[in-house]
């Protein structure tokens, strides 16, 4: 039944025109890393590959921001959620089938993207880079797995709009949670301890980070892109345990 759930809602997301619109707004941002090479002053495959790496991790966060973020709300405004639970399938099935769908859909927008970006880098920087870029979308796509287990939590608990800002902030924190552990540490007792919990709280996406050995060409590390995935799994997987929780207490009018 999950499968059924997250194959649905896959075709849901593509089939909705702003997916098109969204992908086609990503390949104009790869156009444009092309078109502003000769402003870059000899750094032009450089810029580039950063801007079409900008391009593959800034359209996953708007499918799932813009369209992901309503799936379940849109359900529930609809009452089509009730046809799918009066049928012998639990509320944490229906989550884990929306989350599974919704992550294969953003899956889909980066490869589709990042297949197009690995190409131009074959050609301007050749084999050492591709494989670095690569790795790097590889990342990209991974940091999209807690983004959109959040972005069904909220979704299954809030408007539309509120679901896409909640996530939009989540992804924001996201890169400064070492700063914030750091800064933590300036303060005084009970503030230090509720910073460097909410650190750990919010989702590690540093972690996928990849930028640094993309500018140089090197490969990424095989134990950064194993822990990635690992803590990719694990924080998806207690989201999704909290979303269900807080989903089988709602009730629906």
């Amino acid at each position: 039944m999950i499968a059924v759930i997250a194959g649905g809602t896959f075709r849901e997301v593509l089939r909705d025109r702003l997916w098109l619109v969204l992908l086609g707004f990503g390949f104009v941002l790869l156009a444009a890393s092309r078109i502003l090479t000769p402003l870059a002053l000899g750094e032009g495959p450089r810029i580039t590959v950063d801007l079409g790496l900008s391009a593959v991790g800034g359209l996953g966060l708007l499918v799932v921001t813009v369209v992901g973020a309503g799936l379940v709300h849109q359900e529930i405004d609809r009452r089509t959620v009730h046809v799918v639970l009066a049928r012998p399938v639990s509320r944490a099935t229906y989550l884990i089938g929306k989350w599974m769908g919704l992550t294969l859909a953003v899956w889909t927008t980066g490869a589709i993207t990042g297949v197009a970006l690995i190409a131009v880098t074959l050609a301007v920087r050749g084999t050492a880079a591709a494989v670095s870029v690569t790795q790097a979308v590889v990342l990209t796509e991974l940091s999209f797995v807690p983004l959109t287990a959040l972005a069904v939590l909220f979704s299954s608990l809030s408007t539309p709009i509120l679901s896409s800002l909640y996530t939009l902030c989540l992804y924001a924190l996201g890169f400064w949670t070492a700063d914030m552990r750091t800064f933590a540490k300036t303060l005084a007792s009970p503030l230090r301890e509720t910073l460097t919990g909410a650190s750990y709280a919010l989702p590690n996406l540093d972690l996928f980070n990849a930028r640094l050995a993309v500018a140089h060409a090197e490969a990424v590390p095989l134990l950064q892109m194993g822990v990635a995935a690992l803590y990719a799994a694990c924080y998806a997987t207690a989201v999704i345990a909290l979303a269900a929780v807080a989903f089988d207490r709602r009730e629906f009018k």
